[in-house]
């Protein structure tokens, strides 16, 4: 039997794949998107480097524009999941506890997503809602305590960690700091800063194997002492005869520490930052708070593009923005520049809080995978602006410290007087 031969694709000349690339500036970055967008909206790359476990395969596949972004996530029947949502070779094992459901298709993945927004019941969203004003006022005091300082450590960090460990109902403070910590080490392991002077391969593996651990004994402590908390409902959902396993919920546990905490964190420093740098528009929002807020993060979510990438796997042989893709080729999909897209956004690198509609990708592009705690994040930006804008008029910051990475943007450090 006769083997043809695949033949060998070019790399694009616009090298994304270089951590030196994501070292650059968002500004910087941007403007080679701009070309890609324009010219090659699918475009094949050397594998992205900064993975622990280099990827086998010999590429990937870019995509920057906003349509063919939004095309990829509606089409999981084309473009899984299952397979990995990171740029390296992970073990499905580590991939079901460090991912939940993020790293998994249907029909488990819409099993375990309707048993887990069924714990979201109404009383508890009411509840979430007023931990989080009571957080968000509670942050500025402190704040407001202290004229000098570091802004992510004061407030961004602050948040994000309180609103998602109090819903959980973790109730020491010991204990939610020691979940936060291990929640920086599943993204920032490869940061000396988080390494420590460790292995990144020690740093992931001891807090993924920290916060499962957490997450086990937490389950089986509401299962024997239920409580008015989300992880209480948690164990106690039931959809169709069917209840979450203790796997999924510690698994669930792992992605509520490292999502709930490191989108929104960043979020808010990105954003405080672009109000500063675009000062008529924290005016405009100043003028009608609660007429504009709505609108407003939106923008935030679009402007600050938290998570910049996710990956997705053909399943198939199938063609995209006029690439033929074979099956198991990896597709990145590069948010930031989604965000970015001249053909639906006007003045795209503008914050414009009026900005309506705004169709970002800054939840995860549509389709399935839309994020489930969207709602907790849009509460999140509204209380604690409302809080910084009217209660921290002087407010000023220095510029902020960037972690090196393709996943998030992250903002690890951003001085700040009163």
């Amino acid at each position: 039997m006769t083997t043809i031969a695949q033949p060998v694709r070019a790399y694009d000349p616009i090298d994304i794949s270089a951590l030196g690339f994501w070292a650059q500036t968002a500004a910087e970055r941007e403007e080679s998107f701009k070309i890609l967008r324009r010219e090659r909206p699918v475009s094949w790359h050397r594998p992205l480097e900064g993975a622990l476990m280099p990827p086998e395969n010999d590429g990937v596949w870019v995509v920057t524009t906003h349509e063919l972004i939004g095309y990829v996530s509606k089409h999981p029947e084309l473009f899984c999941s299952g397979q990995g949502f990171q740029f390296e070779e992970v073990p499905e094992d580590i991939l079901d506890a460090a991912g939940s459901f993020l790293g998994m298709d249907d029909p488990r993945h819409a099993k375990l997503r309707k048993l887990v927004s069924v714990a979201f019941t109404p009383k508890q969203v009411a509840k979430i809602r007023e931990q989080i004003k009571n957080q968000a006022r509670l942050i500025v005091d402190g704040l407001l305590a202290n004229p000098e300082g570091d802004f992510v450590e004061a407030v961004s960090k602050r948040l994000p960690m309180w609103t998602v460990y109090e819903m959980m109902g973790l109730e020491s403070q010991s204990d939610r700091e020691e979940a936060a910590h291990h929640a920086d080490g599943m993204v920032s392991w490869a940061d000396e800063d988080v390494a420590a002077g460790r292995e990144p391969g020690e740093v992931l593996n001891e807090s993924l194997v920290s916060l499962l651990q957490m997450g086990f004994e937490f389950a089986e402590s509401r299962r024997a002492h239920p409580k008015q908390d989300l992880m209480t409902n948690l164990v106690q959902a039931e959809v169709d005869g069917d209840r979450l396993t203790d796997e999924e919920i510690a698994s669930f546990f792992v992605l509520l520490s490292v999502a709930g905490n490191d989108t929104t964190r960043n979020s808010i420093s990105l954003t405080m930052k672009a109000l500063q740098d675009f000062p008529d528009q924290r005016d405009l929002l100043l003028e009608d708070f609660d007429g504009r807020i709505g609108t407003a993060i939106e923008e935030f979510v679009r402007f600050a593009s938290p998570v910049m990438t996710f990956r997705r796997t053909a399943t198939q042989d199938t063609e995209l923005g006029g690439q033929q893709i074979r099956a198991g080729d990896w597709v990145a999909l590069i948010y930031s520049s989604g965000n970015r897209d001249e053909q639906v956004f006007t003045d795209p690198d503008r914050l414009d809080i009026t900005r309506d509609p705004n169709p970002h990708v800054g939840f995860g592009g549509g389709g399935p995978h839309f994020c489930l705690g969207n709602f907790v994040a849009r509460m999140q930006l509204r209380e604690i602006f409302d809080q910084l804008l009217h209660r921290a008029p002087t407010l000023r910051l220095g510029e902020p410290t960037f972690l090196t990475g393709n996943f998030v943007h992250a903002v690890k450090s951003m001085p700040y007087t009163l």
